[in-house]
């Protein structure tokens, strides 16, 4: 516990000085970053089922995404008669998550046919690597675009953080006086439902205080925060289906008292395009 507090302690501090003052380029770039490292731990969990994933290119295809992000959030349009959009800036070049997709659906083909040895092996690689993108690196990357919301965009994405780590922290300490009933005994057994319902609590007390801040309606932040920490729940629970999976504890050593990069980020992959695309339904003028 103490070195789980004391890495809280120190990075939590450093990641809000991140998105509040660092540029929309260097923001995209650090998630791309982060999501590598999660990416790679992912990668290690498929190596211990058996599966073989290709490296390299699923990493550059994941930083690819993150650009792809960022270039499509910085677009600025005109709306025109008829619903048409004209484009004033396409902040130097856009690449589409589309685009994005189908480079890294080729590529995972043709290293796949060329791939020497046992046939057997193909399924398993081009599985565990549409996985990590899957389920890493695309979700993970609406970080990025909650960032480039006109106006809003960093403080909704220090709210898509506050309103994991505050739903974490109840749900450990509700789960531990109070848990009784199993939330999912063969995925996770030291889950409870207690536990998830003061999890759900603890967002939505974030989300009472950022409406406050934001000067936006409570009732459509807190929709978004519940939203949100179920997604986010799902997101912890899948990690630790995987990891149950590859018969381990944690994802990785890279956190002390965390333990991996993806074990930090597991309830926000799932949380990040929940809140943005509530966002997009609920705060839209």
């Amino acid at each position: 516990m103490f070195a789980r507090i004391l890495t809280g302690a120190i990075l939590i501090p450093l990641v809000i000085a991140l998105v509040w003052f660092a540029p929309p380029l260097v923001l995209a770039a650090i998630a791309a970053l982060v999501s590598g490292l999660a990416l790679v731990e992912f990668f290690n969990l498929g190596e211990r089922v058996g599966a073989k994933p290709f490296r390299k290119w699923t990493l550059a295809c994941a930083t690819a995404l993150f650009y792809a992000q960022y270039s499509l959030g910085s677009v600025e349009t005109h709306s025109l008669a008829g619903g048409a959009l004209f484009i004033r800036n396409s902040a130097g070049g856009v690449l589409s998550i589309e685009a994005v997709f189908l480079i890294f659906l080729f590529g995972a083909t043709v290293i796949g046919l060329a791939m020497p040895g046992d046939v057997h092996e193909v399924l398993p690689s081009v599985s565990a690597s549409s996985a990590a993108l899957l389920f890493v690196a695309i979700p993970f990357s609406y970080v990025v675009r909650i960032n480039e919301i006109p106006l809003i965009g960093r403080r909704l994405v220090l709210y898509t953080l506050c309103l994991i780590w505050a739903g974490d922290t109840l749900a450990y300490f509700v789960g531990r006086s109070l848990g009784r009933v199993p939330l999912a005994p063969v995925i996770s057994p030291k889950k409870t439902w207690e536990g998830a319902l003061g999890n759900i609590f603890g967002s939505l007390l974030v989300a009472v205080a950022f409406a406050r801040w934001m000067g936006v309606d409570v009732i459509n932040m807190m929709i978004i925060a519940a939203l949100g920490n179920v997604a986010g729940q799902m997101g912890d629970l899948v990690e630790s289906a995987f990891k149950r999976g590859a018969s381990t504890k944690d994802s990785g050593t890279l956190l002390p008292g965390h333990g991996g990069m993806y074990d930090r980020i597991d309830s926000l992959i799932l949380a990040a395009p929940v809140v943005w695309a509530a966002c997009h339904w609920l705060l839209a003028p």
